[in-house]
């Protein structure tokens, strides 16, 4: 029946889902998909980063990891955010799958908890069109590049912090299984906690060194 909150595999399993429908797709369709395109991406800013004799291997790759996180946050988080029933849909929409399927890890997305909505529409929002930016900063060699790196990846650990932290305070029991739970909730977002924390890292190191060659400039400048 349509309206049964009995059908849906999440945990709990009492959570009401009114016309909920099982995902079409296969789960390796689903991550497959995800995986060409992202590999696609990639290759793609490698290839066109690689024209610039300017560009270090480490900017290039830099603008890569730009690219595929900022269209992840437009396209997939973004479809989250402004899609409030994507459980509903019917026509096998790729987005609406892997929200279904991304759910077995973590039922919050399917039970639209309102902490999980504003910390995924913020980061479509802001964080997405800034990660593109942040491709032309390195590409252009513009000056706020670095600043720019920082400020995106202190967003996406503060995003992942709150995400966590407010599993753990609410009991952090929302997977289906230890499986999904390893290789979505936690698999899947280990990528937002250890590459923003590099680049926070670097970016500050930059940022610090600058900062003192100007002040080193300015002292024999006197």
């Amino acid at each position: 029946m349509e309206g049964s909150f009995q059908e849906h595999p999440y945990v709990p399993r009492d959570l009401k889902l009114p016309g909920f429908v099982p995902v079409s797709l296969s789960q390796s369709t689903i991550v497959g998909v995800y995986g060409i395109s992202s590999l696609l991406v990639v290759s793609l800013v490698w290839l066109f980063s690689g024209r610039s004799l300017k560009n270090s291997n480490i900017d290039r790759w830099l603008m890569c990891w730009w690219a595929f996180t900022g269209l992840t946050h437009i396209i997939l988080e973004g479809y989250f955010a402004f899609s409030p029933e994507f459980y509903q849909d019917k026509t096998a929409n790729y987005l609406a799958e892997v929200w279904k399927e991304y759910s077995k890890g973590d039922s919050r997305y399917a039970a639209r908890d309102a902490g999980t909505v504003v910390v995924e529409g913020l980061t479509a929002v802001f964080e997405g069109p800034a990660s593109l930016l942040a491709v032309y900063a390195i590409a252009t060699r513009k000056s706020y590049s670095y600043i720019l790196q920082f400020a995106i990846s202190l967003g996406q650990l503060y995003g992942t912090a709150v995400y966590f932290l407010t599993a753990y305070l609410e009991g952090d029991n929302f997977a289906a299984s230890p499986y999904y739970y390893y290789a979505y909730y936690i698999g899947a977002n280990a990528s937002w906690v250890v590459i923003p924390t590099l680049i926070l890292i670097r970016c500050w190191k930059k940022i610090c060194a600058a900062i003192q060659v100007q002040g080193q400039k300015k002292t024999k400048a006197r």
